[in-house]
């Protein structure tokens, strides 16, 4: 059995914990071990944040307002992506390199977000979309509890 759903939200702090709860349920469902589904609904959450925060201002119309989150929860595997069409990653990212998260004040409230999807999932590709916009995407391996739905024989 798999699972997979994609959601169009509006660039709105409260669309964050929508696509958060989702998640959740969706991982509880399916018997997925709760460190998992911890792990992977924060990174959403970041990821979302991000696509809030950053994610609008060069779509025209509607799609400026708005971000698409995906979830696919099949096999031993979840993979989530996050699209915007806010003006996409500059050219030369820098990845979540040890000086660079040295670099952010303890104090600050943000500036670690992208650092902590690294940490939180086994793989991640920051990128852009042709046109316009940013593609966080990340997986993760599942664990499941004993008698899940999903658990791969």
């Amino acid at each position: 059995m798999s699972i997979w759903w994609s959601l169009h939200l509006r660039r709105e702090a409260a669309s964050i914990p929508l696509a958060r709860r989702l998640l959740v349920g969706a991982m509880e469902t399916a018997g997925v071990d709760p460190d998992v589904s911890f792990d992977l609904s924060v990174a959403l959450s970041e990821a979302c944040a991000n696509a809030v925060e950053h994610g609008g201002g060069q779509g025209t119309g509607h799609s400026a307002g708005a971000y698409r989150v995906t979830a696919y929860l099949d096999g031993e595997k979840c993979r989530i992506e996050v699209t915007d069409s806010g003006p996409g990653f500059p050219a030369r990212r820098a990845g979540c390199a040890h000086t660079r998260a040295q670099q952010i004040p303890p104090t600050a409230e943000s500036g670690r977000g992208l650092c902590l999807i690294e940490q939180l999932a086994d793989h991640v590709h920051f990128g852009n979309r042709p046109g316009h916009g940013a593609v966080v995407s990340f997986d993760k391996a599942l664990k499941f509890q004993e008698g899940a739905l999903l658990k791969v024989s």
